[in-house]
C-alpha cells in the first residue's frame, strides 16, 4: 500500500461512476449553507473532481422554495466537473420526486444523503436514521435508481453507533440496487463530529463492493489524503470543512493524488480575488442583502485561513469585514486585508 510520505504519479485508469469519468480522486463534500454555487464553481475551477450540491429534499422541491432551487443552480457552466446533486427523502414516492427533479435540474448524477447527523434530519427519519432500517435505506435506493437515468450514488456514516458499525452492508446493499458509488464518512451518526475520523474502518465498505468507494472525514491536506487512500483502500476522498476558506484546497489534493507532487499555495493577492469572486457570486446568485449575510461566514475564514484565526493584526479589520452592510465596503475592505501592504504590517 502506498504511504502518505511516498505518493507518485496515479497510473490507475481514470475514476469512473456509471458512464462519468472523472478528472481526478477528491471531492467537495455537500454542507449545508456552505458549499453554495459560488463555493463550488470556484472549487471546479481550481481543479475539484467533483462538488456535491448542498442537500435537496422532496419538500423543498414540492414547495418551490428560493432555498431548493439555489440548491439546484449549477455551480458553473463550464462543465470542468460533473454536476452533482445531493437528496434526501423518507419514503419511496419523495426520493424518487427528488430525484428526477435533480435529473431535470441538469445533474449528471445524483447522490442520496443517508449520512447526516443532524437531529432535525434523523428527527425525520432521514440521513443517518436509515442506517438503523436497513431494508428501509435500500428500498429509497431502488425508488430512486427507477426513477432516474443517470448514475446513483449513496454517502453514509460507519453506522448508527458503535455498536451498529454496518457501512459494509448498506454499501452491499446499495450497490445491489444499482448505486454506482458509495462515499463513508469515518464517524457513527453518534459521534457528530466530535473525535477523529476512523479511516481505516471504511476499508471493510471497499473490501464488500466492486463499486467505487470515497474516503470522508477531517481530510485537511494532500498528506491527509494519502493517508486516507493507505488506510482505508479507498478509490477517491471527499474533502468538507478543511475547504471552508480554501476551496483550492480540493484541487491541490486531486493534483497531489494524481503526480506525487505539491501545488503552490495562493498568495495573498490571489486569495483576495478568490475572496472577492465568491462574494461576487453570492450577490448575483442571492442578491445583496441576503448574498452578503450568506458570505459573512466565508469571508472570515478566508482572512482566518490567510493570516490565522488569532491574528491580533486582523481583529479590526476581520471585525469590520464580517459585520459590513454594503457590498461596496466589504469589497474595499477585502482590498485592505489581501493587500502587499497588509502582508507587511502583519508580518
Amino acid at each position: 500500500m502506498t504511504s502518505a510520505e511516498n505518493v507518485g504519479a496515479d497510473m490507475r485508469p481514470p475514476l469512473q461512476v456509471g458512464p462519468v469519468q472523472l478528472s481526478g480522486r477528491a471531492f467537495l463534500a455537500p454542507m449545508a449553507g456552505v458549499t453554495d454555487p459560488a463555493m463550488r464553481r470556484i472549487a471546479e475551477r481550481f481543479g475539484a473532481s467533483a462538488a456535491v450540491s448542498e442537500m435537496i429534499t422532496a419538500a423543498g422541491v414540492a414547495r418551490g422554495d428560493r432555498e431548493t432551487a439555489l440548491r439546484l443552480a449549477s455551480a458553473s457552466d463550464t462543465k470542468s466537473a460533473p454536476r452533482v446533486i445531493q437528496i434526501a427523502a423518507r419514503d419511496r414516492d419523495e426520493i424518487a420526486a427528488a430525484a428526477r427533479c435533480a435529473e431535470e435540474a441538469g445533474a449528471d448524477w445524483v447522490d442520496i444523503n443517508m449520512g447526516c447527523p443532524c437531529k432535525r434530519v434523523t428527527g425525520g427519519l432521514a440521513g443517518a436514521a436509515l442506517m438503523r432500517d436497513l431494508n428501509q435505506a435500500a428500498a429509497l435506493i431502488a425508488a430512486a435508481r427507477n426513477a432516474i437515468r443517470i448514475p446513483l450514488s449513496v454517502k453514509m456514516r460507519l453506522g448508527w453507533d458503535d455498536a451498529t458499525r454496518n457501512a459494509a452492508e448498506l454499501a452491499r446493499r446499495a450497490e445491489a440496487e444499482g448505486a454506482s458509488l458509495v462515499t463513508v464518512h469515518g464517524r457513527t451518526r453518534q459521534q457528530f463530529y466530535t473525535g477523529r475520523a476512523d479511516w481505516a474502518a471504511i476499508a471493510a465498505v471497499k473490501q464488500t463492493v466492486a463499486i467505487p468507494v470515497v474516503a470522508n472525514g477531517d481530510c485537511g491536506s494532500p498528506q491527509d489524503a494519502a493517508q486516507m487512500l493507505a488506510l482505508s483502500g479507498a478509490d477517491a476522498v471527499m474533502v468538507g470543512r478543511a475547504a471552508q476558506g480554501r476551496p483550492w484546497l480540493v484541487g491541490d489534493i486531486a493534483h497531489y493524488l494524481a503526480t506525487g507532487r505539491k501545488r503552490h499555495a495562493p498568495g495573498l493577492t490571489e486569495r483576495g480575488a478568490v475572496a472577492r469572486e465568491h462574494l461576487d457570486g453570492l450577490l448575483s446568485q442571492m442578491g445583496a442583502g441576503a448574498g452578503l449575510r450568506h458570505a459573512r461566514k466565508h469571508l472570515a475564514s478566508y482572512v482566518d485561513d490567510a493570516f490565522g484565526a488569532e491574528s491580533a493584526s486582523m481583529v479590526e479589520l476581520r471585525r469590520a469585514l464580517v459585520t459590513a452592510n454594503r457590498a461596496d465596503e466589504a469589497f474595499r475592505l477585502i482590498d485592505i486585508i489581501f493587500s502587499a501592504e497588509t502582508q507587511e504590517a502583519a508580518a
